[in-house]
């Protein structure tokens, strides 16, 4: 069965699933897309290691396995999403370390946030991509995120969520304060939702 290199496309929010998004991969040769419903964290997680000008002040989880592969030797070669059943994609994370090849069973989502770390090529099985495959449009494009514009926006809220955890409730408040004094509404609405979550 022939492998299907494919490149991530973009992300953008899901039509079907409340809170979720929609990672839609292309074949590197060829029109086929593969859209994947995938969860925010992992969305954002994707978005952060595209954007490589921004880091968020704390490692994700991705970025933690990334440094302990790296202390270890390990190294991610390639990612293979090998299997669709009632449509959920799975993945195998294929690996080596001091040249012995292993491979390790992973969320696709998971598996495609760590191959964008390790540079590791993405792929599919024909099957999968004749099953789940969907020929784009031109006329569908502006549907999907630009992925530099919209990756970039993503990155930035993540890094602010995390920048905002790392400041106490006093001073929250105190930038709750200047942001409506200074009409910067969304601003203050983040601020308000770090605070509430903390007052839970």
């Amino acid at each position: 069965m022939s492998l299907v290199r494919l490149n991530i496309k973009g992300i953008s929010y899901s039509q079907t699933q409340s809170g979720a998004y929609a990672l839609v991969l292309s074949e590197v040769d060829g029109e086929r897309t593969l859209p994947i419903i995938i969860g925010a964290f992992e969305a954002q997680s994707i978005a952060i290691a595209l954007e490589k000008e921004i880091k968020p002040p704390r490692p994700l989880t991705h970025d933690l396995f990334k440094t302990f592969s790296d202390r270890f030797h390990i190294k991610v070669k390639q990612v293979i999403i090998h299997k669709l059943v009632d449509g959920v994609f799975y993945s195998s994370l294929i690996c080596e370390r001091d040249k012995i090849e292993e491979i390790i069973d992973a969320r696709t989502s998971d598996a495609i946030a760590l191959a964008t770390r390790f540079n590791a090529p993405i792929f599919t099985y024909e099957n999968i991509l004749d099953k789940a495959g969907i020929f784009l449009k031109i006329k569908d494009e502006p549907k999907l995120t630009q992925t530099k514009i919209e990756v970039e926006e993503m990155a930035i809220e993540l890094a602010e969520e995390s920048s905002l955890k790392e400041i106490s409730i006093k001073e929250l408040n105190k930038q709750l304060n200047e942001a409506v004094v200074n009409e910067d509404y969304e601003l203050a609405a983040k601020l308000r939702d770090e605070i509430s979550k903390r007052q839970k």
